[in-house]
């Protein structure tokens, strides 16, 4: 019996980060409760992503990889869209932060590869 291949986790990791941006941005639009109905997709958009994630977890993408690619591009979208659908302003500071937050995913991704390299080598 040959094993079935193992499905990506990357297609539900975007999809869970989408998730969560949306709810984030909901929640910014619901005023509090102002807006009672923005909280609608704000319950559905967490509860879908973290659903997500626990799939992707499943599909073997180790825990501090994939908390740390769907919260850091969280923030870095999270940021900017707020920046565009709520005018609030991106200081330098901020600028240079997301940047350093682009880094770290980066290096943390890196970091996992080289690990599962060097894993494979000494078996």
């Amino acid at each position: 019996m040959t094993e079935r291949p193992r499905r990506s986790a990357w297609p539900p990791l975007l999809i869970a980060i989408v998730l969560e941006v949306s709810a984030t941005l909901s929640l910014r639009a619901a005023e509090g409760f102002a807006h009672p109905l923005w909280l609608i997709p704000v319950v559905i958009g967490y509860t879908g992503s973290l659903w997500l994630l626990s799939i992707v977890l499943d599909r073997g993408m180790p825990v501090g990889v994939a908390y740390g690619i769907w919260s850091a591009i969280g923030v870095v979208l999270t940021a900017i869209m707020g920046a565009v659908l709520f005018g609030e302003l991106l200081g330098t500071v901020q600028i240079i932060g997301i940047g350093a937050i682009v880094v770290g995913v980066l290096l943390v991704e890196l970091g996992s590869h080289a690990r599962e390299t060097s894993t494979e080598v000494a078996s």
